[in-house]
């Protein structure tokens, strides 16, 4: 990881591991369909009303600060999303997806329904456009995928399969399915299998990481 310079206009893209092995393939899976913006770097606490150069230089600091070049790891990066919410909003998005972490024996199944709580009202707690889940480490699941939508795009995500490396696996969906790994060799000598899963609202921004763990048959 490195550091840009903030004195001009730069656009510093990479593919991320995920995306690698989809160019690596060659039969056109590798498609750019949608990207996001965020701002990790930021540092919103140096915003300073108090600045005696007036409103122009309030945010001075902020953007004097460094910009961190790109790097191919999503449990790192873009974890701070740009997003828009309803006018008034007054309070952030969370998500409750009713586990801290998770931990399964191999081959058990569990179905994941996230809600979203201090958004749209307390009449609505899912997000009409769903949610993506991402698994760090595709190899610990037998099965992965997302349920609910039915959007063109959706199903190509959903459909997407990984070829047995250690890369993550992303699905959108109103509700996740997962279960666990049944390949022993996995374990080596271990009795665990440790990753992490991501879900992110797609309408609200809203973000939670939790530490999954597939355990193993004895």
């Amino acid at each position: 990881m490195g550091y840009l310079s903030n004195q001009v206009v730069t656009v510093d893209a990479i593919l991320t591991k995920k995306g690698r092995e989809l160019l690596a393939r060659g039969d056109g899976s590798f498609k750019i369909t949608q990207f996001a913006l965020a701002d990790d770097e930021v540092d919103y606490t140096l915003y300073n009303p108090e600045n005696q150069g007036g409103s122009a230089n309030y945010g001075e600091l902020i953007e004097a600060m460094p910009l961190l070049e790109a790097f191919p790891d999503e449990t790192q990066i873009m974890k701070y999303k740009l997003t828009t919410l309803p006018r008034g909003t007054a309070k952030l998005p969370i998500l409750n997806i009713g586990y801290a972490a998770i931990t399964l024996k191999q081959g058990a199944s569990l179905a994941i329904t996230p809600q979203t709580l201090n958004y749209l009202g307390s009449s609505q707690t899912f997000e009409a456009s769903g949610y993506t889940a991402t698994i760090a480490d595709a190899r610990v699941l037998n099965s992965f995928n997302g349920v609910g939508l039915n959007t063109t795009a959706v199903a190509a995500l959903n459909s997407t399969t990984t070829l047995g490396t250690n890369v993550s696996k992303t699905v959108i969906g109103t509700a996740i399915n997962l279960t666990g790994t049944t390949i022993n060799t996995l374990f080596g000598t271990n009795t665990a299998l440790r990753t992490t899963l991501t879900i992110i609202g797609r309408d609200s921004g809203a973000r939670v990481t939790i530490p999954l763990t597939i355990t193993k048959l004895v």
